[in-house]
């Protein structure tokens, strides 16, 4: 039920407090400039209550942004400890830009002028932040929102929804020919670099990630039940692969092969004693511009493997299986078919549309 209270202001003037009280919810209040608006204030409310529209707003007026990121990098991102360095990084940009406000007072307007100055922001590189980068402050901030509505109650609504991201252009698509793949691994067999071939030919074989297959540990390969294990990939998930006859012999052919399960596939060529990463970023870029490759990528072995299994018959599902992606529109932008295998599929696929013509005559 609701109420109104008149209060006279010093100066003469009146303001209307309006209190709605209905059993099973919270206190309503608000304070408005006529006894008109306060009825019709009462009348909305009430009815959004019992419709089940209404939402609890003292929450979203008791917190800041800055708390709410707080709360999320303590509670959230702290169990994916391999993301938590870098969403951090992307979330604090936001506790400094509006973390003072409260959530009540963060609108799409406010996130969308956030987005703005990231973009016109200088990079330690030197240069505009490019839009992609852009995105992934926008994704995290977004995340954000999301748990604090629909798990913690803080807002009815993420304003994220209605802010567009900044378009990336069309995905990357350089992958490698048959002939260039064999060019660059005959290059990776001449460097100095011992772990260069065998990194680089799991990598167009798996479809692993560089730091995925620099942090493999002999615990990880089952050479029994034929499979590699990622316990924590870019996204938090754990992904398994299946262990091809390459893939084995390649990991048999490592100079740690028989090490205990702990120590790491690869290991580096300098201060060997030490337990450290391998970094071959150097050796690879070498090793392209010896195979006479141009613009092409460490990552770009992603795509190729992709493109490979894509043009062998695997079906989308295989492909995000491997991939380890959770969207589709992501599978597609990895997964690309060279002219030569779309120009014999639409001649196979003219031969059996002749062939079908000619029985019908």
């Amino acid at each position: 039920m609701g109420t109104i209270r008149e209060y006279k202001r010093k100066d003469g003037s009146s303001s209307f407090h309006v209190e709605v009280r209905l059993r099973g919810y919270p206190p309503q209040r608000a304070s408005l400039r006529n006894r008109s608006l306060a009825k019709k204030w009462i009348q909305d409310v009430e009815s959004a209550i019992r419709d089940g529209r209404h939402f609890k707003t003292t929450e979203s007026k008791r917190h800041t942004v800055g708390e709410m990121i707080d709360r999320f990098i303590d509670e959230w991102l702290s169990k994916y400890p391999d993301r938590q360095k870098k969403q951090s990084s992307y979330l604090n940009w936001w506790k400094k830009y509006c973390g003072h406000l409260l959530l009540s007072d963060l609108t799409p307007a406010v996130i969308a002028k956030g987005r703005d100055q990231l973009l016109s922001e200088t990079t330690v590189r030197g240069g505009l932040r490019n839009p992609s980068t852009c995105n992934r402050f926008l994704s995290a901030f977004g995340k954000n929102l999301q748990v604090a509505t629909k798990e913690w109650g803080w807002l009815e609504d993420s304003p994220m929804r209605n802010v567009s991201k900044p378009s990336e252009g069309e995905g990357r698509e350089r992958f490698l020919s048959i002939s260039e793949r064999d060019q660059l691994l005959l290059a990776c067999g001449q460097s100095r670099n011992p772990n260069l071939l065998p990194i680089v030919s799991l990598a167009v074989i798996t479809a692993m990630r560089f730091s995925e297959i620099a942090g493999l540990r002999w615990n990880d390969i089952d050479f029994e039940r034929r499979t590699i294990t990622l316990w924590r990939t870019k996204n938090g998930d754990k992904r398994v692969i299946p262990l091809t006859v390459e893939a084995e012999a390649i990991f048999k052919g490592c100079s740690t092969f028989g090490a205990s399960g702990d120590e790491l596939v690869f290991r580096a060529q300098r201060n060997a004693g030490k337990e450290q990463k391998v970094s071959v970023r150097e050796a690879f870029e070498n090793a392209v511009e010896r195979a006479g490759i141009k613009n092409f990528r460490f990552h770009d072995l992603r795509h190729t493997a992709a493109s490979y299994m894509a043009m062998s018959g695997a079906t989308q599902g295989e492909l995000m299986a491997i991939l380890g992606h959770r969207s589709p529109a992501m599978t597609r932008r990895y997964a690309h078919y060279s002219q030569d295998h779309l120009s014999k599929m639409l001649e196979k696929t003219s031969l059996k549309t002749i062939n079908n013509m000619k029985k019908e005559i």
